[in-house]
């Protein structure tokens, strides 16, 4: 794959960025893609390394050697060609995928490796450019229905691999438009809504019906929409978040990160709100409670709203700078990542718990902290204790609570349904199947596997798409 020396030849290199002063400016991408001739060396630094250890960090098994090697020959439709016949939307992954095909590249044994992200996204961004992206019609349609529930990345991937298939697709969308929290809760700086509009159009012309604004389970009854269709596919991803209940929480200005993200996606879409209090960071102390991607999104999104200051806290310990290679490769490693959002200036802390939150006049003014302890017990489990006279108070006047999702939200859709929840109340289902516990009812994405990434949402659509072409058909043509 590639050039048998490119690895020794070439040294690995990213995508750019516009400058910090320049990007927090607006809400646009700020990427600055490679050239040509770099993408074609790039590509041709994928070695011949036998075991394509990529493939198993790759959730959709993208097939990456040969289309880096067909880039590195400059066959680029040939190449988004291979590209799509793993992955709906390379779009979506080759922006905010975190790209666990890298941590195990071969060349990752020397913290080398591949630049897969970068060149998957060129691939895709070229192919639309040169029109090789085109509506792919059925063959025949097979006269069954299929109702898709959540139009995020599982509910569009399932909804187009059905549509291909033949079948009658609609696809329900509770918000004004489809894409889910790619939509609503990824900030347009990390990835454009045209994107998603652009892929909205393709689906149209493949015969997927739209449905937005229907809210299944509150404003439409689950039932009636079972009674309507052959099979219903359960897409609503898990917008259950984790709460903070200790002393304080109920002051003014402590809202759940989503809340805080969804409301500034709005405003750059000129999209109404569904409440009149508007969260704004601008001239305030923002402490992000939480170290994952949706805290780090918070932290960009205060910046661009000119925050006076931005702190994100992490009650986990800091992990290492580097992985140790022979412990983890070719698996994800815990290592500290550093975001586009925190190079923009946030103050980042580890291994601090807060234990209540202060306030003045019904307003939030700071956070009680605690530094804690992480040792492993008898069992080689890490328990936290809190380490005696750390105490602190931490000022903030606007607190996101960027602490993950718990599970699915389970009023109205699922309650209604009374279908089978597992231990951490995520709908029921396996991953050969995706068959919930109610006849003709299937799941996919974080709605059964809980908060993941776009990418395992992909798989999980597609795979369950296939499911349910078996389940209609007796038997399918569609990939896994």
């Amino acid at each position: 794959m590639g050039k048998v020396t490119g690895f020794m030849e070439y040294a690995p290199r990213e995508r750019s960025y516009e400058k910090v002063e320049d990007r927090v400016e607006h809400y646009k991408e700020f990427l600055i893609p490679l050239p040509d001739a770099e993408l074609s060396r790039q590509g041709a630094r994928c070695m011949d390394c036998g075991i394509p250890y990529c493939h198993q960090g790759c959730p959709v098994n993208n097939i990456i050697p040969d289309w880096n090697d067909l880039v590195y020959r400059r066959e680029w439709e040939r190449a988004s060609d291979v590209l799509h016949s793993t992955n709906n939307f390379p779009e979506f992954t080759g922006r905010i995928c975190p790209a666990p095909c890298e941590a195990a590249c071969t060349l990752n044994i020397i913290d080398e490796p591949v630049t897969i992200k970068t060149i998957e996204c060129a691939i895709v961004d070229r192919a639309w450019s040169e029109g090789w992206i085109e509506p792919q019609l059925p063959s025949h349609k097979t006269g069954k229905t299929v109702a898709v529930v959540g139009s995020g990345p599982a509910g569009m991937a399932c909804a187009q691999q059905l549509a291909r298939a033949g079948h009658g697709v609609t696809l329900f969308e509770k918000n004004r438009t489809i894409g889910g929290l790619l939509r609503y809760g990824i900030p347009d700086f990390k990835m454009e809504k045209h994107l998603i509009d652009r892929r909205a159009d393709q689906m149209a012309a493949e015969g997927v019906t739209f449905k937005t604004g229907v809210h299944v389970g509150v404003d439409t009854p689950i039932k009636e929409i079972f009674d309507r269709f052959d099979a219903v596919a359960l897409a609503g991803g898990a917008e259950q978040p984790r709460d903070l209940p200790v002393p304080g929480r109920e002051l003014d200005g402590i809202h759940f990160a989503m809340d805080f993200l969804t409301q500034q996606n709005r405003r750059v879409a000129d999209e109404p709100f569904s409440t009149n209090k508007e969260i704004w960071a601008t001239d305030k102390h923002v402490m992000v409670i939480g170290g994952g991607d949706t805290g780090s999104d918070c932290v960009g999104t205060s910046f661009r709203h000119k925050a006076a200051s931005v702190t994100q806290i992490e009650i986990m310990p800091k992990p290492p700078e580097r992985e140790n290679k022979e412990l983890t490769w070719p698996n994800w490693p815990m290592k500290l990542r550093t975001s586009t959002s925190h190079e923009e200036g946030a103050s980042r802390d580890w291994a601090l718990t807060t234990k209540s939150f202060t306030g003045e006049d019904g307003k939030v003014t700071g956070l009680e902290t605690v530094r804690v302890d992480w040792r492993p017990d008898d069992d080689g489990r890490l328990r936290m204790s809190e380490v005696s006279g750390s105490e602190e108070i931490i000022k903030a006047d606007l607190v996101l609570l960027a602490m993950g999702f718990v599970h699915p939200v389970h009023e109205g859709m699922i309650e209604d349904l009374k279908v089978d929840l597992d231990g951490r109340g995520n709908v029921s289902a396996d991953t050969e199947n995706y068959h919930t516990s109610i006849e003709g009812v299937f799941t996919a994405g974080d709605m059964r596997r809980g908060q993941s990434l776009v990418v395992w949402a992909i798989r999980e659509g597609r795979q369950c798409a296939r499911a349910i072409d078996e389940h209609l058909m007796g038997h399918s043509e569609l990939p896994r």
